[in-house]
């Protein structure tokens, strides 16, 4: 799929919907010289193509050498940009303040200051309504500039008013800046790592959260830096495992949005997130009635103009409320049932294959091998294993951990007792050069050592021991980080109690929902 969509220009064509592909031509003819004409040329040739090929390109467009095509190439890319931002411009904040400055600027260096300062102030109310500070503080610095430079009859309380804004708005910009640097930098180290191994990391996140949060909280107001403040201690709690602390951040992230619908408009993106951090909670604490009242809240919010708007904005949500359903499903041990969303979930993957990145995709074989594990279609769960096992190492350490401890368990389960011993010795050496070992995994590792050679009766009395020495640890914080990756305890326990895995998991869950 990389190679695919390997060209820029190619990915931008691609990305077009229909009404943005008719709008391009009409604003392209309207000047129709030569080398414009060549250029749509050049989209009908691309918009054509399955994937990207410059020798085809070549031999379409005539009279054209690479040289050429390459500077064609370059004006087709700045006119379909200069065509979207004509046509999207209503419907993004962000998009309107951007002409309202490059007017602004415009104007004032035709010497047309009054107009200028007209425009500016609009944009001002805009920006303030919708709390844009970065534009905000630019525009006041292109209005200071007219003010310093020339005479423009401005009252001296606006002059005032004028530099008290700018230091306001300079305070908050520092710590919307340090908020979100810290939300991105745990976000990143989660990507990387997942979940605190030990309690090096755990000092680690604590000290690394503390160093970067503002030291001037109880100034903290205005939507951004409350965003960016339930956003840095959501990543935090869910690092440390602290599941409920990650549950109160993820609501109150929501209800930023819930408080002030119109939001939804202005930051579409980072509440998609939202959702998905609030589901994510109810998931990790097994709140089963509000995991299926936000599920349907979000199903909802996916029907409406403001998640169909952009690619971005229906790429993230079906993905995020799919994993939610499969999510759904692990909870509640309906593994054979959860198995019927993969092939809608392979198909929108593939639909999306141009905005979805690949440690979504890492997430999703993971989750789906878990559906197969659980249902006890360990082939197949160790076809989705093997596309993490030999994709990229860069990201999810923890995911490529687990992978191959639930590989080793499917090869278990399928009798390849030929392979195993070679296989776990190769499975611990890898946890353990990832420091992702921990007392449950070294139980599992031991458990199979001693099941190799022993008669079935012997078995489940290992089994037992084994469910034995880790059932204590389900409230111990490290230790539950590989009950959050791989249910071994339902796991074991199916073996003992002879049922399935799907039975264990769904008495669990019913029990739990009587409680």
């Amino acid at each position: 799929m990389a190679n695919r969509f390997s060209d820029t220009l190619f990915q931008l064509v691609h990305s077009l919907e229909k009404a943005e592909k008719r709008h391009f031509k009409l604003y392209i003819k309207r000047s129709s010289s030569k080398e414009d004409l060549k250029i749509i040329q050049l989209f009908d040739a691309l918009d054509k193509m399955q994937e990207y090929d410059e020798h085809v390109l070549l031999r379409k467009l005539t009279d054209n050498s690479k040289t050429k095509l390459a500077n064609l190439k370059t004006h087709l890319y700045k006119e379909l940009l200069a065509s979207l931002r004509l046509l999207k411009t209503g419907e993004n904040v962000d998009l309107q303040l951007s002409e309202h400055l490059d007017n602004a600027r415009l104007l004032y260096n035709k010497g047309l200051k009054q107009q200028s300062l007209r425009i500016i102030e609009k944009a001002k109310e805009l920006a303030r309504a919708n709390q844009k500070f970065n534009t905000l503080v630019q525009l006041i610095s292109l209005e200071k500039k007219i003010e310093t430079l020339h005479i423009t009859r401005s009252s001296t309380d606006k002059t005032e008013m004028m530099a008290e804004e700018a230091f306001q708005i300079s305070s908050h910009i520092d710590r919307v800046t340090r908020l979100s640097n810290l939300a991105l930098l745990l976000y990143r180290w989660y990507v990387l790592n997942g979940h605190a191994r030990n309690e090096d990391d755990e000092i680690d996140i604590k000290t690394f959260f503390k160093s970067y949060l503002p030291k001037d909280l109880s100034l903290i107001n205005g939507f951004y830096e409350e965003l960016y403040l339930y956003q840095s201690y959501c990543w935090y709690a869910f690092i440390r495992q602290d599941f409920l602390m990650y549950y109160r951040y993820a609501e109150k992230w929501v209800n930023l949005y819930r408080a002030e619908p119109h939001l939804k408009n202005i930051e579409t993106g980072h509440y998609i997130k939202g959702m998905q951090a609030l589901l994510n909670a109810h998931f990790d604490l097994r709140n089963f009635k509000k995991f299926e009242e936000t599920l349907k809240e979000f199903e909802a919010y996916e029907k409406t103009p403001e998640a169909q708007m952009h690619d971005n904005f229906r790429t993230h949500t079906s993905i995020y409320i799919n994993s939610s359903r499969v999510n759904g499903h692990l909870m509640k041990g309906t593994f054979k049932e959860g198995l019927k969303l993969v092939p809608l979930i392979e198909e929108k993957l593939s639909e999306y294959s141009l905005f979805v990145d690949q440690h979504r995709i890492l997430v999703f074989n993971y989750k789906i091998a878990s559906l197969y594990f659980g249902n006890g279609n360990y082939e197949k769960a160790i076809d989705y294993l093997h596309r993490i096992i030999n994709g990229p190492m860069d990201m999810r350490i923890d995911l490529q951990c687990y992978s191959r401890l639930m590989h080793l368990l499917s090869h278990y389960e399928l009798g390849n007792y030929e392979i195993l011993d070679s296989l776990s010795k190769s499975v611990h050496r890898f946890m353990e050069k990832m420091k992702n070992l921990t007392t449950v995994e070294e139980a599992v590792f031991k458990f199979l050592k001693t099941s190799f050679t022993q008669s079935p009766d012997k078995i489940k009395t290992a089994l037992e021991k084994l469910l034995q020495d880790i059932k204590h640890l389900e409230k111990n914080r490290f230790q539950t980080r590989s009950f959050a990756y791989l249910d071994i305890i339902s796991w074991a326990e199916s073996k003992v109690y002879n049922k399935t895995m799907e039975q264990v998991v769904n008495g669990k869950y019913k029990a739990s929902s009587r409680k």
